[in-house]
């Protein structure tokens, strides 16, 4: 099987090809559109600001590739915001795969959202094999509004969505990679869709 991982103005690729590697499932890193649509999965993994990794994808035209993908596509962290209609980082249009706005969080609690917490509500074949209530590590400042798309939910001063499903496009707020043994349980049934 191939797998790409999206090069962009992001980080946390390294973690992902790793992450992949430990399940004996080599990965490319590219910014090649014709890697991209050949590829039997694309994940869009992402450490950054939400306006330098939209205008890196619109500049090569990598914006029409992912909206354009059938195959099972999964955004982590930054990646998952960027497939929502709009981020209030920077006031940024995003891909609009998902119609829901990415907020910053306006809570008591500390920003950002560091360390392990709790998904719930969990649906769909990502959680499969996967407990309610389990923990995977956070990284993020801005969050997801629960939403129709919401496929997992946390709770950090208040909900947000932790995951969410289009079709074929997956995405996880938080970082499946470094999550431990739920996360590479999330990462194997993301590439057995």
């Amino acid at each position: 099987m191939t797998v790409a991982v999206l090069r962009y103005n992001a980080g946390n690729t390294k973690s992902v090809v790793n992450a992949l590697a430990r399940l004996d499932q080599p990965a490319v890193v590219s910014d090649d559109p014709r890697v991209l649509r050949e590829a039997e999965k694309v994940i869009v993994p992402g450490v950054g600001a939400a306006g330098p990794a939209l205008e890196y994808l619109r500049e090569r035209h990598l914006d029409q590739v992912l909206t354009s993908l059938s195959q099972p596509v999964l955004g982590i962290c930054l990646g998952m915001q960027i497939f929502c209609h709009s981020s209030a980082e920077g006031e940024t249009p995003c891909l609009n795969i998902f119609p829901e706005r990415v907020e910053l969080f306006r809570t008591s609690e500390r920003v950002p959202h560091m360390g392990w917490n709790a998904i719930s509500s969990l649906e769909g074949p990502l959680f499969h094999d996967i407990a309610d209530g389990a923990y995977v590590y956070f990284v993020h400042s801005y969050r997801v509004p629960l939403a129709p798309s919401t496929t997992a939910q946390c709770e950090y001063g208040c909900a947000f969505s932790a995951a969410l499903q289009q079709q074929n496009i997956y995405a996880v707020q938080f970082h499946p990679e470094k999550s431990g043994e739920t996360g590479a349980q999330i990462l194997r049934n993301f590439l057995a869709l």
